[in-house]
C-alpha cells in the first residue's frame, strides 16, 4: 500500500515537471521565434521642379506713413477742443482754441502804440516842415533843422516798430486757434479743457494726425550681419500677434544708413511699404518680418542626398538583394568571426574623406537595381533643399539614406545608414 502511494506522488511530480517545461520552451518560441529580422531598405525621392528662397527675419514696428506732430506757439489755457481720439479730420479744419483775452490785450496796446506813433510822426513832420522853410531862406541855423531831422526820421522809426509790434500780436492772436495742417485721422490728443500750454523752444505736441491709415510701413531692426543682402524693392511677408493667421505682405522701400545700437547690437532701419486696405493694422503693432532677399526656381533634392555614403557593408548588404552599386573599388576585409562571414570593417577616417564629397558635391541615383554617384552643380539653398543646375534630370530616383525596419518599429537615418559608423559629436553622452 505504501508502494502505491508513493509510486502516484512520483507519477505526479513527474507530470508537473513535464508540464512546467513545456510551457517555458512554448515561451522562448514566442519570444525568440517571432522576433523578425531586421531589413535595410533603401530611402529614395524624385528630383522635382521647385523654388528656393533665401530669407532675412527681423522685427519691426508699423507705423503710419505720413503723421504729423500738432503744437502751438503761444502759451495760455486751452479752453475749447472740437477733436478726439480718432476723430476724422479734413486739411482747415479746427481743432481747438487757446483763451485769447491776454492776446487779445496785447492787440489792444500795440494799436495804441501804432496811433501814438502815428500823432507823433505827424507833429516831427509839421516841425521839420516849418524848420527846413527857415533854414533854406537863412532864417534857422544848422543845428535846429539837423534837430528838427533827426526827430523826424526817429518819429518814422518809431511808428515802423509800433507796426510790427501790432502785426506780431495779431498772428500770436491768430495762434489761438489751432488748425489741422493735413487730413486724416487723429491718433493722439495730449490736452484737455482747461489745461495751460507753455510755449517755450520746443513746440509742446498738442495732437498727432496721421495722414492715411490704409497705407502703412513698417520700420524693421535688421541685423548688421544681413542688412548686406536686403536690397530696395524685395518682397516682404509679415504677422502680427493681434492677427496671428493673417500673412501681410510689403516691399523694402527704404535701407537707412545711421546704424542704431542697443547693448552693443548694430542694426539698421528698413522702411517696408505696407498696403493696409482692410485697415487691420494699427500704428505701433509688433510685426515679425521675413524679407525675401534670394529666390531660384529649378530642380531640386533634399540636402540630406548631398550626405548619403553608402559602405561597403551596405552595398554588399543591397548586392545579396540584387541591387549593385558601382563605387570605386573599397579595400577588402577581414573575416571576423564575431562579426560573421564576409562583413566589411568600418572605413577609415582617410578612406571617409576620400569617399565623402568636398568641394565638387555628389549624389547617388538609383536606375531600375544599379545604383552610382553622379557629380552635380549646386545653386541656391535653404538648408532643407538645394537648387541643381546640372548633372541631374526631372524625375531622376536619388537615394537619400538608409531605412532600417525591425518589425513595427522603423528607424531612419538622414545622411547616412546603419553600416556607417556615426561621428563623435553624434554619440550621446
Amino acid at each position: 500500500m505504501m508502494n502505491i502511494t508513493n509510486m502516484k506522488k512520483s507519477i505526479k511530480k513527474f507530470l508537473w515537471i513535464t508540464l512546467s517545461a513545456i510551457i517555458i520552451i512554448v515561451l522562448l518560441v514566442v519570444i525568440f521565434g517571432g522576433k523578425k529580422k531586421s531589413t535595410i531598405e533603401l530611402k529614395t525621392t524624385t528630383v522635382q521642379i521647385d523654388s528656393v528662397t533665401i530669407t532675412v527675419t527681423a522685427t519691426g514696428e508699423i507705423q503710419p506713413v505720413y503723421k504729423v506732430d500738432v503744437g502751438t506757439q503761444v502759451s495760455g489755457i486751452v479752453q475749447k477742443l472740437y477733436v478726439d481720439f480718432n476723430s476724422q479730420v479734413e486739411k482747415g479744419d479746427l481743432l481747438a482754441e487757446l483763451d485769447q483775452s491776454t492776446l487779445l490785450e496785447q492787440v489792444n496796446q500795440s494799436q495804441a502804440m501804432v496811433s501814438n506813433a502815428e500823432s507823433n510822426l505827424s507833429l516831427a513832420q509839421q516841425n521839420y516842415d516849418r524848420i527846413k522853410a527857415l533854414y533854406d531862406n537863412k532864417a534857422a541855423t544848422q543845428a535846429s533843422f539837423e534837430q528838427a531831422t533827426n526827430q523826424f526820421i526817429q518819429a518814422k522809426n518809431q511808428l515802423l516798430t509800433a507796426k510790427s509790434d501790432l502785426q506780431r500780436a495779431q498772428v500770436n492772436l491768430s495762434y489761438s486757434r489751432i488748425y489741422s495742417p493735413i487730413s486724416g485721422v487723429v491718433l493722439n490728443k495730449a490736452v484737455e479743457e482747461g489745461q495751460t500750454v507753455a510755449s517755450s523752444f520746443n513746440t509742446p505736441t498738442l495732437f498727432t494726425i496721421a495722414n492715411n491709415l490704409t497705407q502703412m510701413q513698417v520700420e524693421a531692426d535688421v541685423d548688421e550681419a544681413d542688412i548686406g543682402q536686403v536690397k530696395e524693392g524685395q518682397t516682404v511677408t509679415f504677422t502680427v500677434d493681434a492677427f496671428p493667421n493673417d500673412v501681410f505682405t510689403g516691399i523694402v522701400k527704404q535701407i537707412r544708413l545711421e546704424p542704431v545700437v542697443t547693448s552693443n547690437v548694430v542694426t539698421y532701419t528698413v522702411i517696408i511699404d505696407a498696403p493696409n486696405n482692410e485697415e487691420k493694422l494699427f500704428p505701433g503693432m509688433t510685426a515679425n518680418v521675413t524679407i525675401e532677399v534670394n529666390k531660384q526656381v529649378g530642380l531640386t533634392i533634399p540636402m540630406e542626398a548631398l550626405y548619403y555614403m553608402p559602405t561597403p557593408e551596405s552595398m554588399e548588404y543591397f548586392k545579396q538583394k540584387g541591387i549593385t552599386f558601382n563605387a570605386p573599388e573599397m579595400p577588402k576585409g577581414k573575416f571576423d568571426k564575431k562579426m560573421g562571414k564576409g562583413t566589411m570593417p568600418p572605413p577609415s577616417m582617410d578612406m571617409a574623406q576620400k569617399m565623402k564629397p568636398t568641394h565638387n558635391k555628389m549624389v547617388w541615383i538609383k536606375r531600375d537595381n544599379i545604383c552610382e554617384p553622379i557629380p552635380i552643380e549646386m545653386g541656391l539653398s535653404d538648408g532643407a533643399k538645394v537648387v541643381i543646375l546640372s548633372g541631374l534630370e526631372e524625375n531622376c530616383m536619388i537615394i537619400v539614406g538608409e531605412e532600417a525596419q525591425m518589425g513595427k518599429e522603423q528607424q531612419q537615418m538622414s545622411g547616412g545608414n546603419p553600416f556607417m559608423m556615426k561621428p563623435p559629436q553624434q554619440k550621446k553622452r
